[in-house]
């Protein structure tokens, strides 16, 4: 799938931490979410992010899901395909992405999602997890796509990007 002229990529990643934000069991995670985030903000590409409070060691904790805290989202929008993977494979992100199973729970549907935006767009979070639930229903469609659905994306493929717990 190309990326349609005058559009952006926008991506929601959610997970259920395996402990409230305070608990010690995800203090690591939760300690280096300024640090994750803010290089994102950085990167070339980077677009918009949902953003929480801006309290320090929040990040976007703050945006439950169904009411509950240990819930959590990411919602972020990227100039292209390139600049998202980049962050993601290419970044100390990797690491901690590799990390995830130590804070979050193992997830049995699709936890993430990408899908185009028309540029200046910034998603709602319920509008992300419309497409969320339109992937999980219908699989990888123009609509709302995973990554083997961009047959551009090729540093996933090395991320051994597998159906485990979300980042």
């Amino acid at each position: 799938m190309k990326q349609p002229d005058g559009y952006h990529l926008a991506e929601l990643n959610v997970g259920r931490l395996l402990a409230p934000t305070d608990d010690p069991r995800v203090a690591d995670f939760m300690a280096n979410l300024d640090r994750v985030n803010g290089l994102g903000k950085r990167m070339p590409g980077f677009v918009w992010m949902m953003e929480g409070s801006g309290e320090p060691g929040t990040g976007n904790t703050e945006n439950a899901i169904d009411g509950d805290p240990q819930f959590v989202a990411n919602l972020t929008v990227w100039e292209d395909l390139h600049s998202l993977e980049r962050f993601v494979w290419g970044t100390i992100h990797k690491q901690f992405y590799e990390r995830r199973a130590e804070w979050f729970e193992m997830l049995g549907d699709m936890h993430f999602v990408m899908w185009w935006v028309p540029q200046g767009h910034q998603p709602t979070l319920s509008e992300a997890l419309a497409r969320l639930a339109h992937l999980r229903t219908h699989g990888d469609s123009d609509e709302a796509f995973g990554w083997a659905h961009l047959k551009q994306a090729g540093l996933w493929r090395n991320g051994v990007c597998g159906a485990q717990a979300a980042e």
